[in-house]
């Protein structure tokens, strides 16, 4: 084996805050992303793509074409928005959703004030920066495609129960509710066993007069709903609602460049068009993306240039991680329920004992009409102009322009136990415009050989503003979507229309000193104005950093280490983006509802009134995030190993907060105030190997390590916790944001097992009457043989609401990613894994499966095979009852808290280059395809569909029906002329 030198890696220049450095002079904490291994995987959105690739950056997301996922640098920062800043050529942006990854040159992520702070209070949050590329030598022109299949998982991954038994376990339920009480049921009938029926509507029919059917799906007048006679056939295999609504699904990718650079300039221009139709029924993503990017150099020392995109961008999506989405109903829907009645029309689960679920398929199939087309122009032109030898002045003006229409209809139901019967359609449009406009004078020199400096100075000003307005109208006598507009219905018209605005203006600078490339250090400030603030408006940050290149030293000498660096950086970076703009305010509004009043006591009309509609905080002032690191740089054996490991610590103040208000100060939106405190600290660490393993067999490897530990300090003055999600727990909260926890950590009981018996009750029941002295005293509520016995916490030999602690932990003790690429000649393989260490689930569907209790839906084998029974005591679950109680699953508990760990294949592929010979004869200089598998595989755990669980900023990791990152089998390739 050879090690392989990649000793250009140090002398790499990498884009940093208004300026660029060499990689061995950074004294921050800036990863840097391999983009050629990042845009393997294929995905559309470059966020996706990021996850595993560089250390310090945590990123969850589904399965959904164009879902945003969620993205973290160094854990949660903020009760708010924790999403970074990006910078794009320059122009900062609160999305990237748009860009194509074939255009990206260079990526940055910047994760410590020394290095982020001078982008001041938008990067508390973490700064990622993309530079695109640009035209660089003779003409050039690229195609890359690919085409595949989305393959559905196989089988029954809810584990759902057929339809017999599913009526054996209500049967059980039954029998377990009320011991010896003889059993009628509407569908099953009153047998010593049940009894599948032949239809379901008429409700456990065996015989139907199907002349009667009178179902009318487009039905306009509501009364109709009750004039219906549904004639509904039982499915006794049982449907498998999971299969219905997910299908094999098509992705696709084309990618058009031309370019060409000189000493007279550059140019690129490039065209991408990207489809990927969901796994789930009419969900999909469609996006045309064109790029022209140019620089002309008027002369020597004066250069002119722009960076433009447009996308157009189609992509409905479907709300997931709730109940009431398809996903949810999929698992809710009874499987003696038929995707269809006798005459083609929807069925479900209208009638008796089949609970109150949606038809999954329908809620799809009345989504297909619906769209939404986005287009969003980003760019920006520049001027540069060397002068006096040692100066740069640069002037760097961009923006973007953004608009969206939107329109849907709501169908008629008629299928089920709790139905829609007003039609309606709703369409609305979006438009934001907003302009950043920066100056910088860079002053850069090396005096006596030993001393380079680079001093950078700089104005930024940028403004915001966007609008929407929309409206719904109800009742159509024809739903033809070309008929369909707000003023083609004849029901109840309802509109609203809002606008925003802000603004900031800054001033900054930086300087970087370098002695004999020894002795490194930076200083950056910036000072921002916000319009978000009042009384508060201007902020400073500074930052410092500092480091050392011990292996330039003259006293260094050793025969593995060829280069070391040791850094520290400290310094304040902000945020305002949690602040509404008019949070300073206290403004009225008035409201036909509330306030509106017939003042002459008329009962015909109304006067109009005021109410308060915000209660204003002119005090409200900067989130500060103070961050100290401290890293290490080195490259080892001949420069064929290069590692890169950071500890940080953030504190970060001032945190924005709205506590909840006395009720006498009414209903006025209450505002955020400067209230709370959090802390983060981990450790990043960045490798890369390159070895040689033979004559031309090379092999490469990149591991990236994340790990952080978030704790909130304070959240307000006499509140030191703040409740979420209460999903069904009857106004119990999954989820508990307390001081000295962690972000959405899990709140509820901890289950110790069952009552396997009612001597065990009773002895508890004495325990508690001889603890309290109260002979009324119980142990625990609701407390029966089988169900669950809960952990007396706190040790008063009573459960109360005190022993509720915390269960469960969704942030992760540390994530990876690894990446092998091996090298043959003309063949390639590459296969990138990701993972996620110690992290738990709250798997929120087991609330519907597992207990019977929880409405009339589906149940999971779990729940008949291996529930609580006199013969099976050491079950998973608990008695099976009709009726649910808080020792069953009226409270949040343990038993829904899963290990979310897992490790999944992220992509394999195997390329073959042709080769030069044949190359030249067909006159193209390159000519790769390859075959790729993505998600190939996940190990894990959890049961349900998909570990990867993501949420809001304070209540994420909850499962209640995912869309799950599907298998993807691909055929693509790449061509220059």
């Amino acid at each position: 084996m050879v090690l392989e030198q990649d000793a250009a890696a140090l002398d790499e220049v990498v884009v940093v805050g208004y300026g660029t450095q060499r990689k061995q002079d950074l004294t921050g904490a800036v990863s840097v992303v391999k983009t050629e291994e990042m845009v393997q995987q294929p995905n559309a959105q470059v966020t996706n793509q990021l996850q595993g690739r560089v250390s310090g950056v945590s990123i969850t997301g589904g399965g959904q074409p164009g879902q945003a996922p969620q993205v973290k640098i160094r854990g949660s920062n903020t009760f708010g928005n924790n999403t970074p800043l990006y910078v794009v050529d320059g122009i900062p942006t609160e999305s990237i959703e748009n860009i194509n990854p074939n255009d990206i040159e260079t990526m940055q992520v910047l994760k410590d004030a020394a290095s982020a702070s001078i982008y001041g209070s938008r990067a508390a949050n973490g700064v990622i920066i993309i530079t695109t590329k640009s035209g660089k030598g003779k003409l050039s022109v690229n195609y890359d495609a690919y085409y595949g299949t989305q393959m559905v998982q196989s089988g029954n991954p809810w584990d759902i129960l057929s339809s017999q038994e599913m009526a054996d376990l209500t049967f059980r339920a039954i029998r377990n509710t009320n011991p010896g009480d003889p059993i009628s049921h509407s569908q099953y009938g009153d047998g010593a066993e049940p009894v599948l029926p032949n239809y379901i509507a008429p409700v456990g029919a065996n015989t139907v007069d199907e002349s009667l059917y009178n179902v009318d799906p487009y039905y306009t007048d509501p009364s109709q709903l009750n004039d219906f006679y549904r004639i509904v056939e039982a499915n006794k295999q049982g449907t498998n609602w999971f299969q219905e609504i997910f299908n094999s699904a098509p992705i696709t990718s084309h990618n058009l460049s031309v370019s060409n650079g000189g000493e007279q300039g550059s140019f690129l221009f490039s065209l991408n068009y990207f489809d990927q139709k969901g796994t789930l029924d009419n969900t999909y993503l469609k996006r045309y993306t064109m790029r022209v990017n140019s620089v002309f150099n008027i002369s020597d020392n004066i250069r002119v240039g722009e960076n433009l995109s447009f996308a157009i961008r189609e992509n409905p999506q479907l709300g997931d991680l709730t109940e009431g989405s398809a996903v949810g109903m999929a698992f809710r829907q009874q499987p003696i329920i038929p995707v269809r009645d006798i005459n083609g029309n929807f069925a479900g689960s209208f009638g008796q004992g089949l609970g109150n679920a949606r038809n999954p398929v329908a809620i799809l199939e009345r989504l297909k009409n619906n769209r939404g087309v986005s287009n969003k122009l980003f760019g920006n032109i520049f001027a540069e102009i060397d002068f006096l030898e040692h100066f740069t002045i640069r002037t760097n003006f961009g923006g973007k322009y953004f608009s969206n229409t939107f329109n849907s209809f709501a169908f008629p139901e008629y299928e089920n136990a709790e139905n829609n019967s007003v039609n309606s359609y709703t369409e609305g449009a979006q438009t934001n415009f907003n302009w950043t406009w920066a100056n910088t004078l860079t002053y850069k020199n090396t005096i006596a050989d030993l001393h380079n400096l680079t001093v950078v100075l700089g104005t930024e000003a940028y403004q915001n503003k966007g609008r929407e307005v929309g409206g719904t109208t109800q009742s159509y006598f024809s739903f033809d979507p070309d008929y369909v507009t707000l003023d083609t219905g004849s029901g109840t018209q309802t509109n609203y229309s809002f606008k925003y605005a802000d603004a900031l203006s800054s001033i900054f600078g930086r300087i970087d000193y370098n002695f004999d490339d020894r002795y490194l250090f930076g200083a950056t400030i910036r000072r921002d104005g916000s319009s978000r603030f009042l009384n508060e408006q201007y902020g400073w940050f500074p930052a410092a950093s500092a480091g050392w290149n011990v292996s330039n030293e003259a006293f260094f000498e050793s025969n593995w280490i060829d280069d070391l660096k040791v850094r520290a950086g400290y310094g304040v970076m902000g945020n305002q983006i949690n602040v509404d703009p008019a949070n300073s305010f206290t403004t009225f509004g008035g409201n036909n509802q509330t306030s509106f009043y017939a003042i002459s006591g008329s009962n015909s009309s109304t006067s109009e009134g005021f109410q308060q509609s915000r209660i204003g905080n002119p005090d409200a002032k900067w989130e500060k995030n103070i961050n100290a690191n401290f890293g290490i740089d080195a490259t080892l054996f001949n420069n064929s190993v290069q590692i890169t490991a950071d500890y940080y610590r953030k504190d970060v103040n001032d945190l924005l907060y709205n506590p909840n208000l006395p009720a006498t100060v009414g209903s006025a939106t209450v505002p955020y105030v400067n209230v709370g405190k959090m802390t983060n600290s981990g450790i990043d660490i960045d490798l890369s190997t390159y070895f040689t393993l033979a004559e031309d067999l090379q092999f490469n490897t990149t591991v990236t390590f994340t790990s952080y530990s978030n704790e909130i300090v304070k959240i307000a003055d006499g509140l030191n916790y703040f409740d979420l999600e209460t999903r069904r727990f009857n106004g119990s909260s999954i989820i508990r944001n307390a001081e000295g926890g962690s972000v959405s950590q899990f709140f509820g009981y901890k289950v110790d097992g069952f009552w396997d018996s009612q001597d065990e009750i009773d002895q508890a029941n004495a325990a508690a009457r001889e603890s309290t002295g109260n002979e009324n005293t119980t142990y625990q509520s609701d407390v029966a043989v089988g169900r669950f016995r809960y952990a007396d916490v706190n040790g008063d030999n009573r459960i109360t609401a005190d022993d509720r602690t915390f269960i469960g932990n969704p942030n992760p003790d540390f994530t990876y990613g690894l990446n092998l690429e091996l090298m043959y000649k003309n063949w390639d393989f590459s296969m990138f894994l990701y993972g996620s260490q110690g992290n738990d689930i709250w798997n929120n569907v087991k609330w519907y499966t597992d207990f019977y209790s929880s409405f009339n839906g589906a149940k999971s084998a779990t729940a008949l095979y291996d529930s609580w029974t006199p013969e099976n005591m050491n079950a998973s679950a608990p008695i099976q009852q009709t009726v649910g109680s808080f020792s069953l699953a009226d409270v949040p508990n343990s038993y829904f808290v899963e290990d979310g760990s897992y490790l999944r294949a992220k992509q394999i592929q195997l390329g073959y280059s042709l080769p030069t010979s044949v190359l030249d004869a067909i006159h193209i200089s390159k000519l790769r395809v390859y075959v790729q598998m993505a998600n190939a595989f996940t190990i894990t755990s959890y049961s349900g569909i998909d570990p990867e669980i993501s949420g809001g900023s304070v209540n994420f990791g909850i499962d209640e029906g995912a869309y799950p990152n599907q298998r993807q089998l691909i055929f693509g390739l790449n061509a220059s002329l």
